[in-house]
């Protein structure tokens, strides 16, 4: 009596030749069946199976190399046989129940030593095998008697589904093997980490893909001195400054909304109340579809570091003020030698206005605080020139004119820069464009990698004759500056209509 089982996956065709030993130990080991020996779930399902085929002995069996174990058994005491005289090592290759109505009938156990004891005349077996195809044994009942008939639809059909349910029971043993394997190596990984971050200097916390802090070190809890737990969700912003607090949040929801890495300076307080400076940074982890599924970050107290820095800002402010006083104090000398020495008024008075410009470009680059600073940015070469150029107009851009692209520019290059453009907009005033009230410059800046093309045009002055028979120290002074400090050149065309002056200087003379 034979038909399709239930305890093979459809479409499955298992014989001797091809699967070896090999693969069905790696199968019966990866399953861990170990607690399945003897388990309550199997014992049910071999006594109902005993009660559903009017049989003495139901077993549940496993086929090894040299022998073969029961998982399960009712009516019998037996733990297991020999694998030559086991009945299940043929049933579990079939596609469906075998059936042995009179054992002493068959050749393959006519000499089977189960024969006597525990006397087997009867056997159905419905074969067991995994989901890949690996047979394992049988779920199989005993009789002592034989039976010509065999089993009847019902009973067939039943043993199959309850062969079914045992490798249901299997295949859960190892589902819930791999489980208790992911969490016992998630645990491991976890208590690393714990570590790892506990003998961490910095404080470490992690939160949900919402922003939910749920996890500090132990250093957190040390510097803060807040009681473990207090600070998780949104109450970790409670021991920012006050002050620094919506500047915190704003911050970390801008990271939360794009996903952009989160880094801000804030003052924490420490747990001896006062408030330290630290450094807070996180980075978001994404799985495979690119989705954040975590946040790690660290806060890095950096309060010495800060004091510090703050301290040789003030230093370097003061410097730079008493360095700008100087240029003042030489400024006035040279006038006050002016007075002195009439003869000499007309050179000093130009020596003067070369120590102001200098001095103005000084103040534009030079550190400031808070009250000091310029409103334009003290990097741009737009604004430096605009500084330079105020004496020289009632109002930025009403007689020189500056277009093109912004540089930036440092304080070494803003000296040379001040004395070239001093010197042009000093001779335009003397002589060119500047001389008369229709004339205007007009300053283009263009980058042309690696270089900055520096273009003077001055339009609506004096008409030209051409270039002067000598070169005046005004523009030995624009020539040192352009290429013995900035390494650049510079063309002088004088034209009828107006002077141009082109300088090319290396982009990386302006700032280190």
């Amino acid at each position: 009596m034979n038909a399709s089982s239930s305890s093979r996956p459809a479409g499955t065709v298992v014989d001797a030749r091809s699967v070896d030993e090999r693969e069905r130990r790696a199968a019966v080991d990866a399953l861990d069946l170990v607690p399945l020996h003897r388990a309550a779930a199997l014992k049910q399902i071999t006594d109902f199976a005993a009660q559903l085929c009017a049989a003495p002995i139901s077993l549940v069996s496993l086929v090894e190399e040299e022998e073969q174990t029961f998982l399960s058994a009712t009516g019998t005491a037996l733990a297991g046989t020999p694998r030559d005289m086991s009945f299940c090592a043929h049933a579990m290759w079939q596609d469906d129940l075998m059936i042995v109505t009179d054992a002493t009938q068959d050749p393959r156990f006519a000499d089977n030593p189960l024969l006597n004891d525990p006397g087997v005349r009867f056997y159905a077996g419905a074969p067991l095998v995994t989901d890949g195809g690996v047979p394992l044994g049988a779920l199989c009942i005993l009789d002592t008697v034989p039976r010509p008939e065999g089993l009847t639809a019902f009973q067939a059909e039943g043993l199959r589904i309850l062969a079914g349910s045992v490798m249901a029971r299997i295949h859960g043993s190892r589902d819930h093997a791999v489980s208790r394997a992911a969490q016992a190596e998630a645990a491991e990984s976890e208590t690393r980490f714990r570590v790892l971050a506990d003998t961490m200097p910095q404080m470490v916390w992690s939160t949900l893909p919402d922003g939910f802090h749920d996890y500090y070190n132990a250093r957190w809890y040390a510097f803060t001195g807040v009681p473990a737990g207090s600070t998780d969700g949104e109450a970790w912003n409670g021991v920012f400054h006050p002050d620094d607090q919506l500047r915190a949040w704003a911050a970390w929801r801008q990271s939360l909304e794009t996903g952009d890495p989160y880094e801000i300076e804030y003052r924490l307080r420490h747990h001896d109340g006062s408030y330290r400076w630290v450094l807070g940074r996180a980075l978001p982890i994404r799985d495979a579809d690119d989705a954040i599924t975590r946040w790690f970050g660290t806060c890095t107290d950096i309060h010495e570091q800060r004091i510090a820095l703050e301290q040789r800002e003030i230093i370097s402010q003061e410097l730079s003020h008493r360095i700008k006083n100087i240029f003042s104090v030489v400024a006035g000398l040279v006038h006050l030698t002016g007075r002195t020495h009439p003869e000499l008024a007309g050179l000093l008075g130009e020596l003067r206005q070369r120590i102001t410009a200098l001095g103005r470009a000084h103040d534009f680059v030079r550190p400031h605080s808070d009250q000091s600073r310029p409103t334009v940015r003290q990097d741009s070469l737009h604004g430096l020139l605009a500084e330079l150029f105020s004496p020289y107009q009632a109002r930025a851009g009403e007689r020189i004119r500056i277009t093109g692209d912004d540089v930036t520019v440092d304080d070494r290059a803003a000296t040379p820069l001040a004395l070239i453009f001093h010197e042009l907009a000093t001779n335009a005033s003397k002589y060119g464009a500047l001389s008369v009230a229709e004339g205007g410059v007009a300053v283009r800046i263009a980058i042309d990698a690696p270089d900055v093309v520096l273009h003077w045009c001055e339009r609506g002055g004096p008409t030209l004759a051409g270039a002067p028979a000598r070169a005046g120290f005004g523009s030995q002074l624009i020539e040192m500056s352009a290429s013995r400090q900035l390494g650049g050149t510079v063309t002088r065309d004088w034209h009828a209509d107006g002077l141009e002056v082109t300088a090319r200087v290396p982009q990386v003379a302006f700032s280190r």
